[in-house]
């Protein structure tokens, strides 16, 4: 299969826009309704253990993006991951606004409201940059490995692409938002990541067959299998 050449208009795709919305709906739910609730599983032969729910699905982002840029390439890649960003900013600003409306009288469930959809500016402000800087990572280093290994082995690249996405994303997040913050202790830290981190990367190589599928059938759909050979690598743009 040909390569496809940059000049090729994204409006030519049959299903780009489909696995952009994708990626965006995942990213939002995964911070607006999963952050809300701390959930428990007891696993045999280790025991119970807590996180937050947004953690089961926020991986998923990650694979779309994966997807993105196998399929169609790091520029194409870029211009979702900065709608995710835009959305998200949105959506921040959506939230704060409900939140601050004053309730009418007779309804009662204020304080339920605040504890699903109100964030400190703090937390949003660490997750858009953890989200800014993991995405963009996650690209480069699988656009990268795509060259050296000439497309094989997909695998190790969406995995490899991951640990280190889902890294900087860990890495990030957790200081910024919780760093000195009083909610979460200083030392609880490291292995509040760490359990975040082993998590994600899990849930991303579970869904190995699953991206094996969807990248099969987009490159036989699209005709197109991108190699980011002549690529600007800049994250600070949405050209293609």
């Amino acid at each position: 299969m040909t390569p496809h050449t940059p000049t090729q208009p994204a409006q030519g795709y049959r299903y780009y826009e489909f696995i952009m919305a994708a990626f965006v709906a995942v990213y939002l739910c995964s911070n607006i309704i999963g952050p809300a609730k701390a959930a428990q599983l007891t696993l045999p032969g280790w025991g119970p253990i807590t996180f937050g729910a947004g953690v089961v699905f926020f991986p998923i982002s990650y694979i779309f993006g994966d997807v993105l840029t196998e399929v169609y390439g790091y520029a194409r890649a870029r211009r979702v991951i900065w709608a995710g960003f835009g959305a998200m900013i949105f959506a921040s600003v959506m939230a704060a606004v409900v939140v601050a409306l004053p309730p009418a009288p007779g309804w009662h469930n204020q304080g339920a409201y605040e504890v699903a959809f109100g964030s400190t500016w703090r937390i949003v402000l660490a997750s858009l940059c953890a989200f800014f800087c993991g995405e963009f990572v996650n690209s480069f280093i699988l656009a990268k490995m795509k060259i050296l290994s000439a497309g094989r082995h997909l695998w190790q690249r969406t995995i490899g692409s991951t640990i280190f996405g889902e890294g900087v994303d860990c890495l990030l997040f957790y200081p910024l938002a919780f760093w000195n913050s009083g909610l979460i202790p200083n030392e609880l830290l490291p292995g509040i990541m760490l359990a975040q981190f082993v998590t994600k990367v899990a849930v991303e190589t579970l869904f190995t067959p699953f991206t094996y599928a969807i990248v099969g059938f987009l490159k036989r759909a699209e005709g197109v299998d991108h190699y980011d050979r002549n690529t600007d690598f800049t994250p600070f743009s949405i050209k293609t």
